[in-house]
């Protein structure tokens, strides 16, 4: 099932979802203009690689542009190919904003790079001893849409069904979509296990399972702040 659209309306401009969708492509434009961007280098200085952030492998000093600890960071922010870039973007588009829109902006950034950090800490825990730099926002997307499932369970999703010439364009529950979504990456994970495929897929898992843990703190967090903002007229006063 590709996604197209959700029926879920906003009240606020996303403005935080946009930023971060153009960061990414502003970051992906960068990527393919850089001369190290054809030989993998520049994946190996700024990705994630599990076996240098927990210490049992170096990165030889011309790859080592930053300290391991701060490709957490910009990790999220690179993209293998345009279709990766396409597809991650196309999910923070139609179901980041109502996050956005509950959370505020604020707790919005620090729920989106919380989700990341433990999206790619879960894959870093999977394989320690990996040489392969992960990237791609897949992680902390993940964390949106655990926490949209939470939300929004009952929202309605169009989304495209690929059957070759009898493909059809549906309106589905964001619990079947999603729901969907999350245990592909648990069939996918274990066909790329027995296959060595390269995809972060337990990043995509843990980023869900966390967003849907920590959003369930941060509604509570929203509750107060709006609580907080409102001013409560006294009925006895004139």
């Amino acid at each position: 099932m590709i996604p197209l659209k959700d029926d879920n309306p906003t009240s606020t401009t996303p403005v935080i979802t946009y930023t971060i969708i153009a960061i990414c492509v502003f970051v992906f434009i960068l990527q393919v203009s850089s001369s190290s961007y054809s030989d993998g280098r520049l994946f190996y200085s700024y990705g994630l690689i599990p076996s240098v952030l927990t210490g049992k492998a170096e990165l030889p000093d011309h790859l080592a542009a930053i300290p391991s600890e701060l490709t957490l960071f910009t990790s999220m922010f690179m993209h293998g190919g345009f279709m990766h870039l396409i597809g991650n973007m196309l999910y923070m588009w139609i179901f980041a904003d109502n996050i956005e829109d509950e959370l505020g902006r604020v707790k919005f950034i620090i729920f989106y790079i919380l989700s990341g950090i433990a999206a790619a800490l879960t894959q870093v825990f999977m394989n320690t001893d990996s040489t392969i730099p992960m990237i791609g926002a897949s992680g902390a997307i993940g964390g949106v849409l655990g926490a949209y499932i939470v939300n929004h369970p009952r929202a309605k999703v169009l989304v495209l069904i690929p059957l070759g010439f009898f493909s059809q364009i549906v309106r589905i529950p964001a619990l079947f979509v999603l729901g969907f979504w999350f245990v592909l990456q648990f069939i996918s994970s274990s066909l790329s296990s027995s296959s060595g495929g390269g995809v972060a897929y337990g990043a995509h898992i843990g980023g869900f399972i966390f967003g849907a843990v920590a959003i369930l703190f941060f509604n509570k967090l929203s509750v107060k702040t709006r609580i907080n903002k409102t001013t409560i007229r006294n009925p006895w006063d004139n």
